[in-house]
């Protein structure tokens, strides 16, 4: 009986864990105002979220390609129109967690 306890519980945190980094990670998202140019499903200034994980399925390196485009800026990914680097304010935590929350909004 006890394993059966042990099993839920660890179930739930896991579940609960995740829903608390998604929803870290869009609130990240509008805080460091990376919503001016990205929207979840259509394209705008930038890629959507959607276009940027199908874009990188697969990829193994995916997560530190984007978080290097992320804090340093890039170009010619997506189009002309460049990324700009991310103030040096926002952590490369916080970077890792929005990359990580990108990269599964297939």
């Amino acid at each position: 009986m006890k394993t059966i306890h042990f099993v839920a519980l660890t179930a739930f945190l896991t579940i609960s864990v995740t829903a608390y980094a998604e929803n870290d990670a869009e609130a990240l998202f509008k805080q460091h105002n990376c919503s001016m140019c990205h929207a979840l499903a259509s394209a705008s200034v930038g890629p959507s979220l959607q276009s940027i994980a199908k874009k990188y399925t697969g990829n193994t390196s995916a997560q530190a390609l984007l978080e290097a485009k992320v804090r340093n800026g890039g170009k010619g990914s997506f189009g002309a129109m460049p990324m700009p680097a991310t103030p040096k304010s926002v952590s490369d935590e916080n970077i890792k967690s929005l990359v990580r929350w990108v990269l599964a909004t297939k």
